[in-house]
């Protein structure tokens, strides 16, 4: 282990240390201030994001609307016309996508994340904007529709998150996994070292007020809002998270500039848990 700062013994540490701890690091004021590797981790290794991943697709659709690539509220059937014939589909909006309220059904996560092609054709399971059901199909459809409207540019989507968001602010992915069509899924396969993602996570804490659409909680689901859940009721109202299976965490917390990134192994871990032991 290398680049180590001990983080005080506590039970937020103690409870991360018993579910799979492979990397703790925690920032204040734009500083890394304290952090803890498992074995065979420092904070250049890079590690599954899994649905963590999720986080990026909506600061980087806040960017497309400011570039006038897209607007978050319009349909998808303004961009795959098929979509009209279907009394639901045509009704979906982007911002749904991105909520996970479009009415599409569980699924298409880990390793069973469809191509676009194969994402447009689902059948929605509920009414568009009245309930909240987690996958990975609605990122591949607005995935889809992104990277149809970056073509005249000859940019995919991952292109774009890497020359709006990532580059500029020096965050480095190490490797994304790649679809059988040759394509990146949107929902999840970002590997990142635990330097990068605070990289990103310093980035949105700094300017929240610009990407405030990622944080409002809809009508179907409060509590999640454009790729990051928000704060649950007991922590500090303003704090978002990104989250990916078996612990995978970005918490941002703007109040009190704190910025922590946690890389785990074990379906034990429970966000909740963890940040009422930290705050």
């Amino acid at each position: 282990m290398s680049d180590q700062t001990a983080i005080p013994s506590s039970p937020a540490l103690e409870y991360a240390r018993a579910r799979g701890l492979h990397a703790l690091v925690i920032a204040k004021d734009g500083d890394i201030v304290a952090e803890e590797y498992g074995e065979h981790t420092d904070r250049q290794t890079p590690h599954a994001l899994y649905s963590g991943t999720k986080s990026f697709w909506g600061i980087a659709a806040i960017m497309a609307t400011r570039d006038g690539i897209l607007e978050l509220d319009e349909p998808v059937a303004q961009t795959f016309t098929e979509w009209k014939a279907d009394s639901w589909k045509r009704r979906v909006t982007l911002r749904e996508l991105l909520s996970l309220t479009s009415g599409i059904g569980f699924g298409g996560l880990g390793a069973s994340v469809p191509t676009y092609s194969k994402a447009l054709d689902v059948q929605l399971r509920d009414e568009p904007g009245t309930t909240f059901t987690y996958g990975g199909i609605p990122l591949q459809i607005f995935g889809a529709v992104l990277a149809r409207k970056l073509i005249s540019q000859g940019l995919t989507p991952h292109d774009y998150l890497a020359l709006r968001v990532l580059d500029p602010i020096g965050v480095h992915v190490a490797r994304w996994r790649t679809l059988a069509d040759g394509t990146h899924p949107l929902p999840t396969g970002a590997f990142l070292a635990a330097a990068e993602w605070l990289k990103f996570g310093l980035y949105v804490a700094a300017h929240r007020q610009d990407f405030a659409e990622c944080f409002k909680g809809s009508s179907a689901s409060p509590r999640y809002g454009l790729g990051f859940w928000l704060a649950p009721k007991g922590l500090p109202p303003d704090l978002v998270y990104a989250s990916g299976a078996r612990g995978q965490a970005l918490y941002i917390v703007p109040s009190r500039e704190t910025v922590v990134v946690h890389f785990g192994d074990s379906s034990s871990f429970k966000h909740e848990a963890f940040l009422k032991r930290l705050f």
